[in-house]
């Protein structure tokens, strides 16, 4: 006596498997990482000023992250599963020779150094006396193809190089300005509380083919001592973007209406001279901003940060600035909202 199959048994016998291979595709890991939005959140529980304080009424200065985690199978094949995710390689989230534990620890002194020099934008702005003095140079970002990659590490600090001190850029040019590329380099690097000595080769600038280079792109590093007490806590979350939303907050608590009763998030890196530097994640951070309601989005003019941001605005009014004197002329042009 045969069975016969009906549709409605064939139906429920696909929808099995397919259920099933859904599972082990969650459980099974993947060689990418996926980028998720996180709702802004705001910045005024987490800073603490001497001779400040919160002020009441509406609006506020919001910062935007992004949930980063190793994506597994099913997130890798079909990423847009999840809203406003993207996808990464993960050589392109944790450089050669390093780990994840590594990338972690960078990302926590990035968020270090972004509040101190937040701190120390904002104060000199109001007028205080801040001091802060070059102690070397920073790695800010690896060039893939040269030497660098996979012996450097991201926040590494340059100190000295072929024996000179390098507290300065313009120092590291000059102790380099003798070498042919293709000659190798000593160098001593801070590297979280550790000193390390590393040889190896520079390569050709490209823009300059005749000039060594050693592959990574710098930013000043600096001591930088406050005329008051600052304390900023952003528990767990790590990366220099959040340095704008930091100074931002640090004027309000000190008395200034740079909100003007709107929901203000922002992102941006601050650099000492108040620049405003690109930073990545802009898609997550524009959906965050979006998810916590702000009325406008400060972003980064530099790369390509604006125009992303206004791609998936959605209605959200985006600010592109190049430095903080520029954000807060923007805000003050606001009409005060009550």
């Amino acid at each position: 006596m045969r069975r016969m199959v009906t549709p409605a048994r064939l139906a429920g016998a696909v929808v099995g498997v397919l259920a099933l291979t859904a599972v082990v595709l969650w459980l099974a890991p993947s060689n990418d990482y996926i980028f998720l939005p996180d709702p802004a959140h705001p910045v005024a529980p987490l800073v603490h000023v001497q001779g400040g304080h919160v002020p009441a009424g509406p609006g506020g200065i919001y910062f935007v992250d992004v949930f980063e985690r190793k994506a597994n199978m099913l997130e890798s094949l079909f990423p847009f599963i999840h809203s406003g995710a993207t996808l990464y390689p993960a050589k392109e989230i944790v450089p050669a020779g390093s780990s994840d534990a590594e990338v972690r620890r960078a990302d926590l002194r990035a968020m270090t150094i972004s509040q101190q020099v937040a701190a120390a934008v904002a104060l000199r702005r109001l007028g205080y006396h801040v001091t802060a003095v070059p102690d070397g140079v920073i790695v800010s970002e690896i060039l893939a193809g040269t030497h660098a990659d996979g012996t450097l590490q991201p926040l590494d600090v340059i100190v000295a190089a072929n024996g000179s001190s390098t507290p300065t850029i313009a120092a590291l040019h000059t102790a380099l300005g003798g070498l042919r590329p293709g000659q190798s380099v000593s160098l001593r690097v801070r590297r979280g509380g550790k000193t390390l000595s590393l040889r190896l080769k520079t390569t050709p600038d490209p823009q300059h083919p005749a000039r060594a280079i050693v592959g990574f792109v710098p930013d000043q590093g600096a001591a930088i001592k406050l005329p008051i007490h600052v304390s900023i806590d952003a528990g767990s979350v790590g990366g220099p973007s959040a340095g704008l939303a930091f100074a931002l907050q640090l004027m309000e608590d000190l008395g200034r209406n740079v909100d003007r009763g709107y929901r203000v998030a922002a992102t941006g890196e601050m650099e000492l001279n108040g620049t405003v530097a690109a930073i990545g994640g802009v898609k997550q951070k524009t959906f965050g901003a979006r998810d916590a309601n702000a009325d406008v989005f400060l972003v980064p003019l530099a790369g390509h940060n604006a125009a992303d941001a206004q791609r998936y605005a959605h209605g959200l009014r985006i600010i592109p600035v190049t430095s903080f004197g520029q954000a807060l002329r923007a805000l003050a042009q606001l009409p005060q909202k009550r």
